[in-house]
């Protein structure tokens, strides 16, 4: 899940994870995709470039009641 803003300086930056990763996969560089959506602090483009998906993988671990 990625965050709805910066954990740094609190921008909103959710808004534009989908997009972000959309086009990363059809093959553009990051750091072209974050300039081009305006994401110019180096904090907000380190939750971009670091971001792990792991709920995925720890659903498999969830207990079914």
């Amino acid at each position: 899940m990625f965050p709805v803003r910066c954990f740094t300086c609190g921008a909103v930056i959710g808004d534009k994870w989908e997009e972000f990763i959309r086009r990363v996969r059809a093959g553009e560089k990051p750091g072209k995709v974050l300039d081009d959506l305006g994401v110019k602090r180096y904090c907000c483009r380190r939750m971009f470039i670091s971001h792990v998906n792991l709920i995925d993988e720890m659903l498999l671990y969830s207990r079914k009641v």
